[in-house]
């Protein structure tokens, strides 16, 4: 599992590759919140455009950071996710919660436009 971070008009965006499984979540977790915590929780973006992989710890992990973010007065936006994983999101009704974009810009755009 590996992570690349970066900042984009202020938005953090999370790019995930690999597997998320229980392994990977603790890691990451941590990962994600020292770069909200040092850019101000305005809004975060998680790319899963490479993720091969995601079990519940990684339904998890999305949900926990959407519920520190949003208690920061910042928004969350998912992107890139692929059928397999969009079906998992229905089924657990994350999608009722968390927008879901096509691409990263397309992300950005809708936390800036919120």
């Amino acid at each position: 599992m590996s992570v690349e971070t970066k900042l984009e008009r202020g938005i953090v965006v999370i790019a995930l590759k690999g597997e998320l499984d229980h392994h990977a979540v603790e890691q990451m977790r941590d990962r994600i919140e020292q770069q909200l915590a040092e850019h101000g929780y305005r809004g975060l973006v998680m790319s899963f455009r490479n993720i091969d992989f995601m079990d519940s710890s990684g339904l998890g992990l999305i949900l926990g950071r959407y519920r520190s973010v949003s208690e920061h007065g910042g928004k969350m936006a998912l992107c890139e996710v692929n059928p397999t994983l969009k079906r998992l999101f229905e089924m657990s009704g994350l999608l009722k919660v968390i927008p879901v974009y096509d691409s990263e810009e397309a992300a950005v755009a809708a936390i800036l436009g919120a």
